[in-house]
């Protein structure tokens, strides 16, 4: 942080520098204008290090120090800084920073209790009510609630997807939901629609290839199977214990070369030797031809189940 130190004003400016680069190093890079003027400097002072570059304006009232490459924490703080005291990450967002979902919006959500104006890169929401829990020290939307706000915007197997992961990780009890939603509140009818289909296993799939897997299964009457299961020392995509069998879902990153597939040849026959049928889907079989997924899945689940004890196919 050298750079912040003045190079023409002298001592005296010195214990600016430290002041700010000490409030700069707690607060992830960043710093609001009423810090800086308790340090000691005025709005001119403030306006000089705009120009010699050792502010950079972020939001109204909000700098980053040095630099603007800032961590994705950074740039939350930035905007719960400009939002406000009694601010929260919400709808998106607070899904995100919970770990409920894999991708962070383009946009940071932000609940807050007082009127600002709207800027590039933030959505503001004003709800009537905000409560606010501490996740990592940052002060963000209780899960109930930010599933509610989440739902207002998402699919509906996007929020099954992170009722899911809420659940499985103990975040909340599902009759906690019946009190958060409200009716005529934004979310609530998704929400509820996520309760009602609510698909356990999907907390434990890894992508959108093995999540639409679920959904195939689930819209054919398939029984549901275990996803990412350990048989013997290989862990398989997805897997049907009583009949046997298993499915592997190759992607074009995962499974495109030519090493990648004898590694996936070597696996199956090992499988195989241990008494499963082995079956592979790409993704453009289950995103665009489920049908004929449908079809051969259940054909090999039914040839399984109609097996003699002892009798492998």
């Amino acid at each position: 942080m050298s750079d912040l130190r003045p190079k023409r004003c002298g001592q005296r400016n010195e214990p600016h520098a430290v002041g700010v680069a000490r409030l700069a190093g707690r607060q992830e890079g960043v710093v609001k204008e009423a810090q800086l003027r308790e340090v000691g400097l005025n709005r001119f002072a403030v306006r000089r290090w705009v120009q010699a570059g050792r502010l950079h304006r972020l939001f109204p009232g909000v700098y980053a120090v040095g630099h603007t490459a800032l961590t994705t924490r950074g740039q939350l703080v930035a905007g719960l800084f400009y939002a406000g005291d009694g601010a929260a990450l919400s709808h998106g967002t607070a899904t995100h920073w919970w770990s409920l979902i894999r991708r962070p919006p383009d946009l940071i959500h932000i609940s807050m209790r007082h009127h600002r104006k709207a800027v590039a890169g933030l959505v503001l929401h004003r709800p009537r009510h905000l409560e606010r829990v501490f996740l990592h020290r940052i002060p963000v939307t209780p899960v109930a609630r930010t599933l509610l706000d989440f739902a207002a915007n998402a699919s509906h197997n996007e929020v099954r997807k992170a009722l899911a992961n809420a659940d499985y990780r103990n975040l909340l009890r599902l009759p906690q939901l019946g009190s958060t939603m409200g009716k005529g509140l934004p979310g609530s009818a998704t929400l509820r629609r996520a309760v009602d289909a609510h698909l356990p296993q999907l907390a434990e799939t890894n992508g959108p290839l093995e999540e639409e897997f679920m959904f195939v299964c689930e819209r054919a009457g398939i029984p549901i199977p275990l996803p990412n299961h350990w048989v013997g020392d290989a862990r398989v995509d997805a897997l049907w214990p009583d009949e046997r069998v298993v499915v592997e879902l190759d992607s074009k990153s995962a499974h495109g070369s030519d090493a990648q597939r004898m590694v996936d040849h070597q696996r199956d026959m090992k499988l195989r030797d241990l008494g499963y049928t082995v079956r592979r889907y790409s993704w453009y079989q289950v995103f665009f031809t489920p049908d004929a997924v449908i079809a051969d899945l259940t054909q090999t689940l039914a040839a399984r189940r109609g097996s003699a004890p002892g009798t492998l196919r």
